[in-house]
């Protein structure tokens, strides 16, 4: 595998080419890395239009799940969204929290931001704005948000426990998140571990559902709940352009599982050292 800064740029790179793509096109790949699946639908996402405040033109068709609508945003909230892509997830929010709440959308990938700027002022938000940066070192202070939500995003970050950490930082007491992502039980083939097109695609950079957990808890959070999970099977065509027919067979006899999963998780509510929760 990549340097982490090397891998950084590879993902950065194929959004910026995603966030010039429509959503028919991101759906015909694995999680919109155009690794060219000729089976035409969305492999990871699941679908949005059932959600008030949908905007079909901020969906690329890139999530793993549907993390605001497990979420419990309040009216009046302060939300913020990582990997905001285009916007999709943040308009969602923004519908939750109303006109005196706040939604911030943290994206590393300029042309992301450019496009979901250009959706939100399209639809006349102007309590719901854009970052550029990177979700490790969020540009936001502390204890700011009252919920963070997150759509297949954490899986591209190879330093994840110091996004975990970034959260917790950036929540207020008695905070939470809603994220869906991307994780494993078993071990994928070196072939696709290797590959950094299979990175950018949500797959490669994926992680043992139970380090994900543990990640969590390690960071400080309380009440972690696993709120949706679904069983995520990539198409031949895909696992071909990297694996042999003899190692696809394999592949699907070795039991490994790849898996969409919506956790839940709350910081305490003060300093437990303090001795007021």
């Amino acid at each position: 595998m990549e340097s982490q800064d090397k891998l950084k740029e590879i993902v950065r790179e194929k959004y910026a080419a995603i966030a010039q793509q429509d959503k028919e096109t991101n759906q015909s790949s694995c999680c919109g890395s155009g690794c060219c699946s000729t089976e035409v639908y969305n492999i990871m996402a699941d679908d949005y239009n059932q959600l008030e405040g949908y905007n079909p033109d901020a969906d690329l068709g890139l999530g793993c799940g549907l993390p605001t609508q497990f979420a419990k945003i309040k009216e009046g909230n302060t939300v913020i969204d990582l990997g905001s892509g285009a916007g999709n997830d943040a308009f969602i929010a923004r519908h939750e929290v109303g006109e005196k709440g706040k939604v911030i959308g943290i994206d590393f990938t300029p042309a992301m931001i450019e496009k979901a700027r250009a959706n939100a002022e399209k639809l006349g938000f102007n309590n719901v704005e854009f970052r550029q940066g990177d979700i490790e070192k969020m540009p936001v202070g502390g204890n700011v948000a009252d919920v963070i939500v997150s759509n297949c995003v954490l899986n591209l970050v190879p330093n994840k426990d110091g996004v975990f950490k970034e959260i917790f930082r950036v929540l207020k007491p008695g905070g939470h998140f809603s994220i869906s992502d991307i994780v494993l039980e078993g071990t994928l083939p070196d072939n696709i571990r290797s590959a950094a097109e299979m990175y950018a695609g949500c797959v490669a950079g994926a992680i043992q559902k139970q380090t994900y957990l543990e990640l969590i808890e390690s960071s400080g959070f309380t009440n972690i709940t696993l709120q949706k999970e679904k069983k995520i099977v990539i198409p031949d065509d895909i696992l071909s352009n990297y694996l042999s027919a003899e190692q696809i067979d394999s592949f699907k006899q070795s039991g490994t599982g790849i898996y969409s999963i919506t956790v839940y998780a709350e910081t305490p509510c003060c300093d437990p050292k303090a001795g007021c929760c």
